[in-house]
């Protein structure tokens, strides 16, 4: 999954690897940060490409990883062979990343998790002086629908939001229409697997019905035959990151 969410956030813009360094003082790279929710604190990760240290009004992309990432101590590997391969992907993302990592046994839309989530962004946003009105949502899987949960209770916070494989985050009653009503014209595109067999395509299919009723602006890309491993496919969205930034909190182009 976590080369899976890099082909998402590349989006075919991979270039020449660079070292993020020092600017202005400003740290870069792969970085531990931790909030604070009641008495406990949480580890979470931030990335820092070096174009964007030490300046202002960087976009974020907030990420939300899937069941299978829960833990603490952070999801992405600080050293070895992977992390320099990990290092060198995100240093291509045009943006400031933000990595949660929920708790074994959690999941996103847990009040708990919710908060840590919220702090979390709110620090990075205050930290690296980036624009309040670009901060983007995405998710894959359990963090599809935690993106749905998030852009629900949050409502305006993101510019847009991305949901891989996810869908409602609601257990009862009408699942996709009060969390549809709630999200508004907020953009977003949603991608699923017609034959994931571990989040039903359904859940994504009915989430974009329930978007479109109330006049959502809503993307819908579904592809035929592919499973779970559906944000491999993303990877071939040349327009995805380019659509995800242009999105402004009061653009809803």
């Amino acid at each position: 999954m976590r080369v899976g969410f890099l082909s998402l956030l590349l989006g075919g813009l991979l270039t020449t690897a660079t070292t993020a360094s020092a600017s202005n003082g400003q740290e870069g790279g792969l970085l531990s940060r931790t909030s604070k929710v009641g008495q406990t604190s949480y580890l979470y990760q931030v990335y820092v490409p070096a174009r964007l240290q030490g300046k202002q009004n960087a976009p974020v992309i907030l990420f939300l990883h899937g069941i299978g990432q829960r833990g603490t101590g952070g999801f992405l590997p600080t050293d070895g062979v992977q992390a320099g391969m990990l290092r060198h992907y995100l240093e291509q993302v045009p943006a400031i990343v933000v990595l949660p990592q929920c708790r074994k046994g959690s999941y996103w839309s847990d009040p708990v998790m919710d908060e840590m989530v919220m702090k979390s962004l709110e620090q990075t946003v205050s930290e690296f002086g980036a624009d309040p009105e670009r901060l983007y949502l995405t998710g894959v899987s359990m963090g599809g629908f935690g993106a749905w949960h998030l852009a629900s209770e949050h409502p305006e916070k993101f510019a847009a939001i991305v949901s891989i494989c996810g869908g409602s985050p609601l257990r009862d009653g009408d699942r996709f229409a009060p969390i549809a009503r709630k999200v508004g014209k907020t953009p977003a595109w949603l991608f699923h697997g017609s034959a994931d067999k571990v989040v039903p395509v359904s859940e994504s299919r009915q989430m974009g019905e329930a978007l479109k009723a109330i006049k959502g602006n809503v993307r819908y890309s579904e592809y035929e035959g592919v499973g779970h491993n559906v944000w491999l496919k993303a990877l071939a969205e040349q327009e995805l990151i380019p659509w995800l930034l242009k999105q402004h909190s009061h653009n809803a182009s």
